[in-house]
């Protein structure tokens, strides 16, 4: 019991986070703008904490939004690996990137684009039907994206997303510290080329028969069947009394389906004595196929980037975190979340937008109705004057 303790003790103190980031008002040292958009350091209108709260938001519409910001080359090879950070899309974003990219050291800030190498992509993209998570890994130089769909929030409040990485090459993404998908990096990447391929020596042979079924011979098309027209003309129809033929043509009764036309003729299908089931082919072991237990290793982190396009901006990034283990990512989250409370401020400014849009809703139907009665009150009038003319008159 002893060791254990021990080893457990030894372990948290080992634990260590590589880099954490919430955006104080000195930012603009550690970060180094690439792009035409312009960040600025705001809580958005609601939140939880007024300071606290303020993280990097996109200031400007249908821009490019390219920043990064370096730290100590690392490298995650035999540890955990865990990337959080949180998102607000405060605009009710309709088309934008809410990722982040962790890079290679030696990244030339000043030119950091969407062609800057990249070890992960991480985050949400929400851009019409599109509403997921991203998870990208470079691996060999290319990128490969996850092959399940990941739900993004798409809501208007702070959510925590975690993409957690382990040297057993399996994975984890949170979203606000629930589990939203997990697996294999071999089974859920194409990162690895098949292990069995189809045996190239090996083709179907040409008398295999896998036509299940087949038309019957002994079934023969009625004689007469194809003089059967699509259409008739009415038998209930009649020439309009008003008709003139020399006017208006020689008159003929509208057409109608025909009841006794049964459509295109075609030969009733029974089961093909022949047939042998669908073929299969034989699997062999590709040669090509080579194993990677190290799918999961980077040799080198060194800078964190924002590289996305937004058509209405107001997007907060905040709360960014990388560490060699999850407790300590846990933590950091409940320290620096204020969801609750600022749910409780989106609600009541929500409750009373709604009350104003409420009040001056009814205001212009009673204006409308105020006038409606001006223009009646009017209307009388000129009849009364119309009456005492004809009077005079």
């Amino acid at each position: 019991m002893r060791k254990a303790i021990l080893a457990l003790a030894a372990a948290t103190v080992s634990a260590k986070v590589l880099y954490k980031e919430t955006f104080d008002s000195h930012w603009e040292d550690r970060w180094v703008n690439a792009g035409d958009g312009k960040f600025a350091l705001s809580a958005g209108d609601f939140y939880g904490d007024a300071e606290a709260d303020k993280g990097l938001q996109t200031s400007q519409d249908a821009r490019f939004y390219q920043i990064s910001s370096k730290f100590d080359e690392f490298s995650n090879k035999d540890k955990d690996l865990v990337i959080s950070f949180s998102v607000k899309h405060g605009q009710k974003i309709d088309c934008g990137g809410g990722y982040m990219k962790f890079t290679p050291a030696g990244l030339d800030q000043e030119k950091f684009n969407g062609d800057s190498e990249y070890n992960i992509m991480f985050g949400p993209d929400i851009c019409g039907a599109t509403k997921k998570v991203h998870v990208i890994l470079n691996y060999k130089g290319k990128n490969v994206l996850i092959n399940k769909n990941i739900p993004a929030e798409t809501d208007q409040l702070t959510h925590f997303y975690t993409l957690i990485l382990k040297p057993d090459n399996t994975y984890e993404v949170q979203v606000d510290g629930k589990k939203k998908e997990s697996g294999n990096l071999k089974e859920d990447f194409d990162f690895l080329k098949a292990k069995e391929i189809k045996d190239p020596e090996v083709s179907k042979p040409e008398d295999w028969v896998d036509q299940a079924m087949i038309d019957d011979p002994e079934d023969v098309k009625p004689e007469g069947y194809d003089d059967i027209p699509e259409q008739i003309a009415d038998p209930d129809a009649e020439k309009p009394d008003d008709w003139d033929d020399e006017d208006d043509g020689e008159w003929e009764a509208p057409q109608i389906d025909n009841p006794e036309y049964n459509g295109p003729w075609s030969a009733k299908r029974i089961d093909n004595p022949d047939y042998k089931g669908a073929w299969v082919h034989p699997m062999v072991a590709n040669p090509e196929y080579e194993d990677d237990d190290t799918i999961y290793s980077f040799d080198s982190f060194g800078a964190v980037g924002i590289d996305i396009w937004q058509v209405k901006s107001g997007t907060i990034f905040d709360n960014l975190i990388v560490a060699d283990n999850l407790e300590e990512v846990e933590a950091f989250i409940k320290e620096v979340d204020n969801k609750e409370a600022e749910k409780k401020m989106f609600d009541e400014k929500d409750a009373a937008k709604k009350e104003e849009e409420e009040k001056a809703r009814k205001e212009a139907e009673a204006a409308r109705a105020a006038e409606e009665d001006d223009e009646y009150d009017e209307d009388e009038d000129d009849e009364e004057d119309d009456e005492e003319y004809k009077e005079e008159l």
